[in-house]
């Protein structure tokens, strides 16, 4: 029986499990994947006390200073989640095995939302990726496309355009989402086209990537010849276990939570980006203050059990 078992290895997750061992409280880390989203950044440089660092080692970091606290971290995924008659938890793991637990911190952070045309899901793994930092190096001296406007999407373009030949920066509105420090590497790099107000329209091929049709003409053309399609348009809550728990969703699907984590369902805290709290600022700073915040809480709540 721990006294909290934290679902996620982000942030959030890791966050929370060195603030609830300072406070003595038996914990577990149960994750899919180390790192969650930010892992895949090839560079974060708006987090205090790095100028500059690779996502995945940032996480590294984290996962390290959890460790010596003596942080138990399993690298599953959980199956489901139990509310046993006496308030308790009981988190599935199938063929690994059940844990308990007094309180459970939901922090599985976010899912790659998809351009849902035709071609994409065809193509994953053969030349459609999520991950330009898991995926990059597949591309080198070829075309490639980047769908989204944001920092992520900047992010991409960038690292491709020391990999690929050519890289073209496709996105809907007039002007990028990204903050200007990206805009301007973006705008200043011979190997980035920018291409706005369009959308990719299909994903087309025969065995692999070979070209992409858009809704608005580019230099009077409706299709370019491109090797791959990185799609960088934003991400979507991860929602199975808080609907399979029955906890209050917005209307944007994140997970409603008071001010000290807590949600709807008493014993279950939520933090990171799948909150409330996170979902007009999802940096990896908000989603460590939400993590140190829920564990406070938890705390308290612990204490009047």
């Amino acid at each position: 029986m721990y006294d909290l078992i934290i679902i996620g290895a982000g942030p959030a997750a890791y966050t929370a499990s060195i603030y609830a061992s300072r406070y003595k409280i038996k914990n577990l880390i149960i994750g899919r994947e180390h790192g969650g989203q930010i892992a895949e950044a090839h560079l974060v440089e708006n987090y205090p006390g790095f100028l500059s660092i690779d996502g995945k080692k940032l996480m590294d970091k984290f996962k390290e200073h959890a460790e010596k606290f003596e942080a138990e971290i399993i690298t599953k995924e959980v199956q489901g989640i139990i509310k046993e008659k006496d308030n308790t938890f009981t988190v599935d793991l199938e063929k690994d095995g059940k844990y308990s637990a007094k309180t459970i911190l939901l922090a599985t952070g976010m899912g790659h939302r998809k351009l849902a045309i035709p071609g994409e899901e065809k193509f994953i793994g053969k030349g459609v990726s999520f991950c330009f930092t898991c995926d990059g190096m597949f591309f080198k001296d070829k075309t490639v496309a980047v769908a989204g406007g944001s920092d992520s999407a900047a992010m991409a373009a960038d690292y491709m355009s020391k990999i690929a030949k050519k890289v073209y920066l496709i996105f809907r509105k007039d002007n990028m989402t990204a903050e200007p420090v990206w805009q301007e590497k973006i705008k200043t790099n011979p190997k980035i086209e920018i291409v706005s107000n369009t959308n990719i329209t299909e994903i087309k091929g025969n065995q692999k990537v070979e070209e992409i049709t858009l809704d608005t003409p580019y230099k009077e053309k409706n299709e370019l010849l491109v090797d791959g399609v990185f799609i960088e348009i934003g991400s979507l809550p991860s929602l199975a276990l808080p609907k399979e728990l029955g906890l209050k969703i917005d209307k944007f699907g994140y997970v409603k939570v008071s001010e000290d984590q807590s949600t709807n369902i008493k014993g279950i805290f939520a933090a990171g980006d799948i909150t409330t709290a996170s979902n007009k600022f999802r940096q990896v700073i908000t989603a460590a203050s939400e993590g140190s915040i829920a564990v406070s809480g938890i705390y308290k709540y612990l204490q009047k059990k």
